[in-house]
């Protein structure tokens, strides 16, 4: 699927399942940023040697730009990346320096410390019995109990994804405690978070996220 209109120098390789291409989604979509999207289909060959030529790692989102024959793997990379070269309308990344600082720290808690452990207990699910790792989950659950309990502390929470724009904070955070609140449920004991849930969710870009996604959700773990 890509966008309509004439083609476009931006290009992201990305599957609508994918965690971290939500992030580089949400982000593109906030900005309005031109971009034609392909969906690569890791059970295709032919699709897996399509991105294996782009990125050799074969990780899930890769943004190709043609314009400035540049290609950049990993999502928070690409978000940079847009914020520097393709701004468009939202800054994803505040150009003062303490600002940008606090939005890269709750970026990178977002990323280790609630998707990392998500996408450990998704992972194991997806293994066969007899290779589980139930120690891991375990470790994984209570290292999301422990963000949950952080998130719902953060002073900026409030505020966050309500009159301001996104930043690339709130693009990291709706995938990772999405999909983490599938498996390990924040629940009501974490309201300040719920209400930071549903400020994202109203949100067009993530609404638009969703949407494309909801076709193969059925394909998700759930236990």
């Amino acid at each position: 699927m890509s966008n309509e209109g004439p083609p476009q120098m931006l290009t992201l390789y990305c599957h609508p399942l994918a965690s971290y291409c939500w992030k580089v989604l949400i982000a593109l979509y906030e900005t309005g940023t031109p971009f034609e999207k392909v969906v690569i289909d890791l059970g295709d060959a032919a699709q897996r040697a399509q991105l294996q030529k782009l990125w050799p790692l074969m990780k899930f989102p890769v943004l190709e730009d043609r314009a400035r024959q540049q290609v950049m793997p990993e999502s928070t990379i690409v978000i940079e990346y847009l914020a520097q070269h393709y701004p468009g309308r939202t800054q994803l990344v505040p150009s003062d320096p303490e600002l940008a600082r606090q939005v890269r720290l709750r970026d990178r808690f977002y990323d280790q410390y609630v998707h990392e452990p998500m996408q450990k207990i998704v992972g194991d699910k997806l293994r066969p019995a007899d290779k589980r790792d139930p120690y891991g989950v375990e470790q994984a659950i209570g290292m999301l109990a422990t963000s949950y309990a952080m998130i719902e502390r953060d002073p900026t929470l409030e505020t966050a994804a309500a009159s301001d724009p996104l930043t690339l904070a709130d693009c990291a955070a709706f995938p990772a405690l999405y999909y983490a609140n599938l498996h390990v449920p924040y629940g009501a004991a974490h309201p300040r978070i719920a209400a930071y849930m549903e400020r994202l969710s109203a949100r067009a870009s993530v609404a638009t996220v969703l949407r494309e996604a909801e076709p193969y959700m059925h394909l998700h773990p759930r236990s």
